[in-house]
């Protein structure tokens, strides 16, 4: 069953009408069991010479097989997730084998059972998940991660919705190759493989896939710009964005341009939030499913690696018993930084200080997974030249020039450019900023009734810092009382290699803290990277426009 064929009957199973995902569930199950048919005999896994089988039919069968193996763990819908483990459970009584997922739930990181609890207890995460899966089909593993705050999902989605599917400047297809360009450039399979699908559903041309140079070259001519905004966008400038406006029978309108720069900005910091939460893939798409027979052995080494049950607990139990007193300590420098800002205030000579201080030791922050990462050729292809990254610059001599937010800031220059090229996006994107920033719950850890404003702030302006972005009423000397030297290591390598992320980087920052608090502080930096990117890109566009 072609997937674009069959989109009626996959759409209607996001229907609210139970009857209606009934139906569509009838008329499924009965493609499956003809195809089964259609393939004739099934051979005997045991015959050491089983006879020869259709290859394209194979596929077509698996590729349907993997599709209802998500809908049975990802279907907002009890009833058909029911319906599908009934199916493939029936498909494997007649002697073929079904694929079964790989990994553990939607993180590597974040134990599934605490992620899919979560649409259990939240009556409005709920809705938000059914709204979901009627637009796309499907609950992404992104989307499952988000929902421990469902209104910053809501407005995400929404944002999404609107950027990839509503009318606007770019066609559909142009608007996914864009994203898979954007999400390579940080080596995230993830984004891309998730773009390349949707890609193909909008009718985009299969050959684009092949690299970028098959791609025509009014897309080609996005890489310098990809490149620049994902590793040093405050390099970016007039002439780049005349470039691409002044390029004869290949130029991008105005317009367009603002399109493009809000989908690179997005997908480069959701490439961030992606290996931040260890984002695995999707159960129907390549990675998230095997249809090889699981171990005998109640253990594997790939439960070990990520973080099987009893083991996992038995460390985190140890880890939490060592580190009790981490978030009193913290809690108790929000105190004292407060009383200090009651007393007095330093001079504007000495906060400008302290920033430069910031900025450059922000630029010495090293990790311990900094060597070089060499994009796999099934990445790179999409984007070009793959050495072009971020570097130390001040090991180099070079300096990040400082952007003052009174000089061009997204409230008062950004916002209204891209509402006025881009009806109505700007407010959508200001909703998202805000809902990321002001997002609290009043807790910290085990904590009720705390003021988190004041470590939401020094995390955002940190990363902000680290573009070069400053802040001319923020003491940045409030910034290393708040956030410890393992913290930064994180917030660095997320926001610039992200690629490099691993489950000890994750867990070794913030370790009294929950799940749901750290995906909030993913949030946050992916917010503050996009915003930063997006200052730069505009700024070169207004200056460009005057």
């Amino acid at each position: 069953m072609d997937m674009r064929d069959a989109a009626g009957r996959w759409d209607a199973l996001g229907s609210r009408d139970s009857s209606s995902r009934h139906a569509a569930m009838e008329l499924i199950h009965q493609e499956v069991m003809k195809r089964i048919e259609t393939m004739g005999p099934i051979p005997d896994p045991q015959s050491s010479s089983p006879p020869a089988m259709d290859d394209s039919l194979s596929s077509d069968l698996n590729a349907l097989l993997a599709h209802v193996l998500m809908l049975s763990k990802r279907c907002p819908y009890e009833d058909i997730r029911k319906k599908c483990t009934c199916l493939l459970q029936k498909v494997q009584d007649v002697g073929v084998r079904i694929p079964r997922p790989v990994g553990n739930g939607p993180s590597r990181f974040i134990p599934e059972k605490e992620i899919l609890q979560v649409s259990k207890l939240d009556k409005r995460i709920q809705s938000i998940f059914e709204d979901a899966f009627a637009v796309l089909g499907r609950l992404d593993n992104i989307s499952l991660v988000m929902g421990f705050h469902p209104q910053y999902l809501e407005n995400f989605l929404k944002t999404q919705h609107y950027l990839l599917q509503m009318d606007g400047p770019l066609s559909l297809h142009c608007r996914h190759y864009i994203g898979i360009m954007a999400a390579a450039r940080h080596q995230c399979t993830y984004l891309v493989n998730l773009h390349v699908n949707d890609f193909l559903q909008v009718g985009g041309d299969p050959k684009w896939l092949n690299g970028l140079e098959e791609a025509p070259q009014k897309l080609q001519a996005l890489g310098e710009l990809n490149k620049i905004l994902a590793h040093r966008p405050w390099l970016l400038t007039k002439e780049h964005i005349e470039r691409l406006l002044k390029a004869e029978e290949h130029s991008w309108s105005l317009a367009e341009l603002i399109h493009v720069v809000v989908l690179l900005t997005l997908y480069h910091s959701l490439a961030s939030f992606t290996f931040g939460c260890g984002i695995n893939p999707d159960i129907h798409t390549d990675g998230g499913h095997t249809f090889r027979p699981p171990s005998l052995s109640g253990y594997c080494a790939c439960d070990i690696a990520n973080g099987n049950g009893a083991l996992e607990e038995m460390f985190g139990n140890q880890q939490v018993s060592e580190l009790s007193g981490e978030v009193e300590v913290l809690m108790e420098k929000m105190k004292q930084l407060q009383e200090c800002h009651d007393e007095e205030e330093a001079s504007q000579e000495e906060m400008a200080t302290r920033f430069e201080r910031e900025k450059t030791e922000s630029m010495l922050v090293v990790t311990s997974e900094d060597e070089e990462c060499v994009p796999s050729r099934d990445v790179s292809r999409h984007f070009e030249d793959p050495s072009y990254g971020y570097k130390d610059f001040y090991r180099r001599g070079e300096h990040v020039p400082t952007l003052r937010v009174q000089d061009y800031s997204w409230e008062d220059h950004g916002f209204s450019l891209v509402n006025r090229l881009y009806p109505d996006f700007g407010q959508l994107l200001d909703e998202k900023f805000q809902i990321a920033y002001n997002l609290t719950y009043n807790t910290m850890a085990t904590h009720q009734g705390v003021d988190t404003s004041m470590l939401r702030r020094a995390i955002w302006n940190y990363i902000h810092c680290m573009f070069g972005i400053r802040y001319d009423d923020y003491d940045y000397g409030e910034i290393n009382q708040l956030l410890d030297r393992g913290f930064k290591v994180y917030i660095k390598t997320m926001v610039r290699t992200p690629e490099k992320i691993t489950k000890r980087m994750y867990d070794s920052f913030w370790r009294q803290f929950k799940h749901s608090e750290k995906v909030h502080v993913n949030l946050l930096l992916m917010e503050a990277r996009m915003q930063a990117e997006l200052l730069y890109a505009l700024r070169a566009i207004t200056r460009y426009m005057t």
